[in-house]
């Protein structure tokens, strides 16, 4: 008893240092003026001393000589520049909240090969201390992705303002997950065959178990096309009404996947199923830029802060990837998948790819724009035009550099958003601590 009574003295001196004074913005009511600002449109174009005016949540005019009206609440942002809220475009994001050490913080992964009836939204935490962490550097959206061993389940779009998982919901169940297994035999072979020859057994094939396990989930959506097609069934089946979407194009089918092989047969997937194909990671993919253009297939290019995947690489070719697929036409948008910094350095590697054969507006468009193409919902956001979501951030310097990046005001919807944050409080608590100035 004793036990427990300490361990809930000190969960609950934990959360004394939460963000409890950080809650959902109120619902955008009214006109809002946006003057001054450099305008980054999102779509490559830039706007300079232009206002932005936002009514009901809703972005109404961009451009110079806005002037305003009534009761309007104008924000004066001469000097600053305004940005599209960043997308973060495959995430954990409340799913995961203190990693692996601490299991009863970890929903996003299912045992099992085969979850594709499995849906991220139903598992995520919008209370998650990370959230806010992500805002106060200008991402406001993310596709929370489930986990799995072969097929992870569903993932959806949320908002990062927001009281539970109906409310954070942007779009919902926008893409199926599918890991696919690697295609390269594992180094050291021979030495592996004489250890299991001793041990009297023969050794397993990798690669010849990889294209089995693909091959079951072709067979898969076979089944399921089949299924599907069938007016009435005796009776219900989860994990193939699940799918049913792909066939309708109504989701995507997102391939985790790096190696080129591994590509190659996602293109099989596209030409046999016809399916909206995704490729997740694919740091390999500027190997093959020109063949994923033309069969049509996006990507989400994974965490560029990292070592190339062949060891013939150049060790900054993670670097200039992006300016390879942007050359190639390729539609893409950067992540930042990286365990250790959560998301929070996604404009920082859209800003390594500025420095490797990119624009800045080109760069910004990956991470804003882009990703709400390859995500679906450029039709509501992604951009600061007209008719779209109020999803807006404004930053002191240039939002790519962590040196000059500063959000001061953050739009979600209208709503207009406390940036305070667990690492701000963080900051100021041992500030005082020790008298800092």
């Amino acid at each position: 008893m004793k036990k427990i009574l300490f361990s809930l003295a000190v969960l609950a001196s934990f959360n004394g240092f939460a963000q409890d004074n950080v809650y959902p913005a109120p619902a955008a009511m009214g006109v809002v003026l946006l003057k001054g600002g450099t305008v980054h449109v999102g779509n490559g174009q830039v706007i300079e001393n232009a206002t932005v005016k936002i009514n009901n949540g809703k972005i109404e005019q961009v451009g110079q000589n806005i002037s305003a009206t009534g009761d309007a609440k104008v924000i004066d942002v001469t000097g600053k520049h305004i940005y599209p809220g960043l997308i973060l475009p495959a995430t954990q994001l409340g799913l995961q909240e203190i990693g692996s050490g601490v299991r009863g913080s970890n929903d996003f992964f299912e045992i099992g090969e085969n979850n594709a009836s499995v849906r991220a939204i139903a598992a995520y935490n919008a209370d998650s201390k990370i959230t806010n962490t992500l805002r106060s550097n200008g991402i406001l959206l993310a596709n929370v992705v489930p986990q799995g061993q072969i097929v992870g389940g569903i993932s959806s779009v949320v908002q990062l303002d927001a009281w539970n998982f109906e409310d954070a919901a942007y779009a919902i169940d926008n893409g199926m997950q599918f890991y696919m297994p690697s295609l390269l035999a594992r180094p050291g072979g021979g030495r592996f065959a004489a250890f299991f020859a001793q041990m009297g057994g023969a050794p397993t094939d990798p690669v010849k178990q990889a294209l089995e396990t693909i091959e079951k989930v072709k067979q898969f959506f076979r089944d399921a096309k089949a299924w599907n097609a069938e007016p009435v069934h005796a009776e219900k089946n989860l994990k193939y009404e699940a799918v049913k979407p792909l066939f309708e194009k109504k989701q995507k089918l997102y391939v985790h996947a790096s190696q080129v092989n591994q590509m190659l047969v996602a293109i099989d997937f596209v030409k046999e199923f016809g399916f909206d194909v995704v490729l997740v990671g694919a740091s390999e993919a500027y190997r093959i830029a020109d063949l994923l253009k033309q069969n049509n297939i996006s990507v989400i290019l994974s965490q560029m802060h990292d070592l190339p995947t062949s060891d013939d690489d150049a060790v900054d070719q993670p670097y200039a990837a992006p300016a390879v697929l942007q050359k190639a036409g390729v539609l893409f948008c950067i992540n930042d998948d990286d365990p250790q910094n959560r998301g929070r350095n996604l404009p920082f590697n859209a800003g390594t790819a500025a420095a490797y054969g990119m624009s800045k507006e080109e760069a910004l468009t990956a991470i804003t724009l882009n990703a709400a193409k390859v995500l679906g919902i450029d039709s509501r956001t992604g951009s600061i035009e007209a008719g779209k979501d109020a999803n807006i951030v404004v930053s002191d310097g240039d939002i790519l550099d962590m040196r000059s990046s500063k959000i001061s005001h953050a739009f979600i919807q209208g709503r207009q958003l406390l940036l305070d944050d667990k690492h701000k409080q963080l900051f100021e608590r041992y500030k005082h601590k020790y008298g800092i100035k």
